[in-house]
């Protein structure tokens, strides 16, 4: 898929999102009637303080975690109400996550970790598609090798392509990087943008460094578990800027 200019289509939307946690002295508010859209085929950067509720946001829109009021949806899928087969199945066809930690098994090597949700659906992967994205993410010459035999780095591109392999309507990320030093890291954050401008893929990232926010297309800034700006064009000085008025206790305009 060729480049193009943003889409108005949404790949996921939260409209009141709502996150209780505990009750009485123990209530915490996570999300508190959050409505914010993330477009189909662009790159999202989730940012705020610590408790600032963007990885419960991302949780509860991937499926992860539960709602407590309001809409999330998935395409025109409501996730709220859908019951835990459909909401598995949901999450093994249609999201892709990239986690910190980057969760591959030991025992498979590259291509048996990239292809394992897959096959676990019982799914064919689409051969020329899962061959540009292992091209994409260059681990062309390390599929026979498992995870012991790689790098962070190249551990980590292993699970943005395990994350890609399925043609997902969304991948979410939550602090992808934050395991690597910032020669891997700036390779994953390339990869990811790339797949949003080459391959046409839509990402959402939960991230605390200015650097990875600024390869998105586009920041989503939270505070109080409340959307407080929105950025388009972020550049890591601009972001930076941003964040230095959360730590002052500010709020953006």
């Amino acid at each position: 898929m060729s480049p193009s200019a943003p889409s108005t289509a949404y790949a996921a939307k939260a409209t009141d999102l709502t996150k209780v946690y505990g009750e009485g002295e123990t209530r915490v508010v996570a999300l508190d009637h959050v409505s914010v859209e993330f477009r189909q085929s662009e790159f999202t950067a989730i940012m705020g303080p610590s408790g600032s509720g963007k990885s419960t946001l991302m949780h509860c829109m991937a499926g992860l975690d539960s709602v407590s009021g309001g809409s999330a949806r998935i395409g025109d899928t409501e996730l709220t109400g859908l019951s835990d087969k459909k909401l598995t199945k949901l999450r093994r066809d249609r999201i892709g996550f990239i986690f910190q930690a980057f969760n591959l098994l030991p025992t498979l090597n590259a291509i048996e970790n990239i292809r394992l949700p897959m096959d676990i659906a019982g799914r064919k992967p689409d051969t020329a598609w899962l061959d540009t994205v292992i091209t994409t993410v260059g681990l062309a010459d390390r599929l026979k090798h498992r995870p012991a035999q790689l790098s962070g780095g190249q551990q980590q591109r292993v699970a943005v392509a395990r994350a890609l392999a399925g043609q997902p309507d969304i991948i979410f990320g939550d602090e992808p990087t934050g395991n690597l030093d910032s020669r891997a890291g700036a390779e994953i954050l390339g990869f990811l943008r790339n797949s949003v401008r080459e391959l046409g893929q839509t990402v959402v990232m939960v991230t605390h460094d200015p650097v990875a926010a600024s390869y998105a297309d586009r920041v989503v800034f939270l505070a109080d578990g409340r959307v407080v700006d929105d950025m388009a064009e972020p550049t890591a000085e601009r972001v930076l800027e941003h964040m230095k008025r959360f730590d002052a206790g500010g709020r953006t305009s």
